[in-house]
Parts: C-alpha cells; sequence; structure tokens
C-alpha cells in the first residue's frame, strides 16, 4: 500500500495553522456535488462506500518507470487529483496542491504457486479498493501493481468520488495509454494544459447557482419529488436493515447489438441518453 497515507488526523495546532493560511488566499468553493459527498463523510468518515477503483490488466514487457511516469503526468494535468477540502468558518473549501509526488507500490506475487496467484491479486486489488481515504490530508488516490509473472501485471488505481467518478476513469485510461507507449520508448510526453479545471466549474457554478436561479430549481425539484417515497422498497426477500450496510453484488447482462440499436435510435429521436432510457425501462420494471 501506499506509505504516503497517513490515517492520522490532524492536529488541533496544524487545524488552526491550516485556517490561517487558506484565510490569506482566496479561497475554492467546492461544487454542489463535492459539498454533498463531503458532507456523507462527516457522517461516516473513512467509509470507503465513495471509492472510485479500477483495474488494468497489463500483457507483455513491462516498463515500470514508464508507468509511474505516465501517471504523474497525468496527475500534474489534472488538479482535481491534487485536490484535498479543508474546512473555514464550517464550510469545506477546495485546496489544490501544487505537485503530488506519488509512488508506485509493487506487490510481486510472481514466486507464488501458478494456482493462488489470481486469488491472491484479486484480494490486493480488494484491499486498495476498500481502503479509506481522508479528504482533509490526502491523497485521495492510490495506485499499486501486481507482477503475477515478468509478462503479467494488474494495475489498480483507486480515488475517492469526490474527486473523480467512472466517466473520468476512462479518460485517465486512454491518457495512460497514450503516454506510457512514448515514455516506454524513451521519447518526451508534454501533455498539454487543460483550458478548465473542475475547480473553474465550481466557481461557475456557485456563481450561477444562487439567488432566484437557485430558487427556480428548488421549487421544480421540491414539486417533482413531493410524491416520491422516501425509500425503494424492491420485491426482495430480505428487510430493509435499520443502518445501510453497502452490502451488494452485481450482474451482468450483455444485450443483443440490434436491441441496443433501437434503443439508441430511441434515445436520440426523445433527446435523451441511452442511460436515461434504460434507467427509465429500469423505474418501470
Amino acid at each position: 500500500m501506499n506509505d504516503r497515507m497517513d490515517p492520522r488526523p490532524l492536529s488541533a495546532e496544524k487545524q488552526e495553522l491550516l485556517q490561517l493560511l487558506l484565510a490569506e488566499q482566496d479561497l475554492l468553493p467546492v461544487s454542489f456535488a463535492q459539498q454533498r459527498l463531503w458532507f456523507l463523510d462527516q457522517l461516516e468518515p473513512g467509509n470507503p462506500a465513495y471509492n472510485v477503483p479500477a483495474a488494468v490488466r497489463l500483457t507483455g514487457t513491462l516498463n515500470v518507470p514508464a508507468l509511474e511516469h505516465s501517471f504523474q503526468l497525468i496527475v500534474h494535468r489534472h488538479e482535481s487529483l491534487r485536490t484535498t477540502f479543508a474546512v473555514v468558518n464550517g464550510q469545506p473549501v477546495q485546496v489544490i496542491a501544487s505537485t503530488l509526488p506519488l509512488a508506485l507500490p509493487l506487490i510481486d506475487l510472481s514466486t507464488l504457486p501458478e494456482t493462488v496467484r489470481e486469488a491472491e491479486a484479486q484480494h490486493w486489488a480488494y484491499v486498495l479498493a476498500r481502503t479509506p481515504f481522508d479528504l482533509s490530508r490526502g491523497p485521495l488516490l492510490q495506485m499499486q501493481l501486481i507482477r503475477l509473472d515478468q509478462e503479467e501485471h494488474l494495475f489498480c488505481v483507486t480515488m475517492h468520488h469526490i474527486i473523480s467518478d467512472a466517466w473520468s476513469l476512462g479518460l485517465l485510461v486512454q491518457e495512460l495509454a497514450a503516454a506510457y507507449p512514448a515514455l516506454s520508448a524513451g521519447k518526451s510526453v508534454a501533455l498539454p494544459e487543460l483550458p478548465i479545471q473542475y475547480a473553474d466549474f465550481a466557481v461557475w457554478q456557485r456563481d450561477w447557482l444562487q439567488g432566484s436561479a437557485l430558487e427556480r430549481q428548488v421549487t421544480y425539484w421540491k414539486q417533482q419529488l413531493a410524491d416520491v417515497v422516501p425509500a425503494l422498497n424492491l420485491p426482495t426477500d430480505r428487510q430493509r436493515p435499520a443502518t445501510q450496510t453497502f452490502h451488494g453484488a452485481r450482474h451482468t447482462l450483455a444485450l443483443p447489438a440490434p436491441l441496443v440499436r433501437s434503443l439508441q435510435t430511441l434515445s436520440r429521436r426523445e433527446g435523451g441518453t441511452l442511460f436515461m432510457t434504460l434507467l427509465a425501462a429500469f423505474q418501470v420494471l
């Protein structure tokens, strides 16, 4: 695991110093989505339910320094990956580090019997995926490399949902796939600077969604949700527990290609996305 992750909370003295330092700067507000996740973390500190894990299997000769350097370039490009969250006057604010050096820990399973390597790799990937984050200290992402043999590796990354989502994971993998081959071949890579960062969006959102605009949105959703039941009770064989456990499972269903194309056509015709159409079908079911 990444030994840079210190689970100890900040001392009262360090908290006070941080407050003073932040008070002298232009504070970066959080987006409403970030505020929600921050609030949930205050209710249940260390709950890994909002971890966003990913694992990529790498087959072939691996240049580990090039992989680590590629990831560092991506972290430098995206401010959100270098962001932590402080509290000023009772409200969360974004704190963006200028740099975030991250090591790539290696777990070598190549000496184990072949019959147990896969299970052991899955175990370590699960451990990383369930490791809690401290939103005030960071880093809010961790990575590790699991070696199954000389030409078989599992690259694992876990980020807190407050700085990432499933769409962002896809972009990360795309940028990693673009940077790694060049660095592995000894070429230099310079990812272009982003004209807009997530903090810019948060500032825009806060500036826009206030006053009459906020009142219209709140009124609309109060009307839409007026008759919605507080909990979705599905016909299952178990009663809902008093305390949410987050225990669950995943079931994968592959739809036939002609059906998917028809659903995409329907979604475009109705001005929605495929996700909206599938969610609507699920709600009807």
